[in-house]
Formats: structure tokens, C-alpha cells, sequence
């Protein structure tokens, strides 16, 4: 390979790099905005949820929100220092989002689409930040 040809394959993987970054961030912002609104739906009205009277892992549903209202703000928050590419925010982020598909998982009997949907999107989240090198 000679040297300009290097430097314009390094350019393109830092370009797809930060691309998968920023894809992270910006699901991480939009799942961090639907557990948000979650989180204020079972606080302010918890009969939407679906009833499950012998699931094994029960909770009160208005605690429930309130966890998923806060870990939704952090979502938020963490997807701010991934849009200017901080190293914390990446692991962070990693963690955040497979502490939320763990509450996700938890609430599956409660809301099943919603949950499955955002378990879909944390797991993107975390793929596209574990893939983009170390330096990127």
C-alpha cells in the first residue's frame, strides 16, 4: 500500500467510526426518550400496563417508573457525551444500556412490545459501540 493510499483508508474507517458512534448516540437518545415517557406513564397512570398476577419477578409499578424515568434521563445524558466522542460516554453507555435491557427484560409481562422494541434498540446501541475501534 503506499502512503496515500493509508491515509485515505485510516480516513475512511475513522469516518465509519465515528458514524457508528454517532448511530449510538442517537438510539441512545431516542430508547432513553421512550423509557423516559414509560417511566411517567407508570408513574401517572399505571392501569396501562398489562396485569400478570404470577409473574415471578413483581414489582409496584410506580417504583417501576421511576426507575425507568431516571435510567432514561441518564440514557439522555450519556448519548450528549457520545455526540462529542468522550471515551467515559462509550462505557458508560455500554453499561446503561445493558443495565436497561436488563430492566427490560424484567418488564416484559407488563408491556411486551414496548419492552421488546427497546431491548432491540439498547442491543444496537451496545453492538455499535463495542465494534468502532478503541481510538475512534
Amino acid at each position: 500500500m503506499t502512503t496515500g493510499t493509508m491515509h485515505h483508508h485510516s480516513a475512511r474507517s475513522e469516518g465509519a467510526a465515528g458514524g457508528l458512534v454517532t448511530f449510538a448516540g442517537v438510539m441512545l437518545f431516542i430508547a432513553g426518550i421512550l423509557d423516559l415517557f414509560r417511566g411517567i406513564m407508570a408513574i401517572a397512570n399505571d392501569d396501562v400496563y398489562v396485569s400478570t398476577p404470577n409473574y415471578v419477578f413483581k414489582f409496584d409499578l410506580t417504583s417501576w417508573g421511576w426507575i425507568q424515568l431516571v435510567l432514561g434521563v441518564i440514557a439522555m445524558g450519556v448519548s450528549a457525551g457520545l455526540f462529542s466522542r468522550a471515551t467515559w460516554a462509550r462505557v458508560v453507555a455500554v453499561g446503561i444500556a445493558g443495565l436497561l435491557i436488563i430492566t427490560n427484560f424484567l418488564s416484559i409481562p407488563y408491556y411486551p412490545v414496548w419492552s421488546l422494541t427497546l431491548i432491540a434498540l439498547y442491543a444496537f446501541v451496545i453492538w455499535a459501540l463495542c465494534t468502532v475501534p478503541r481510538d475512534g
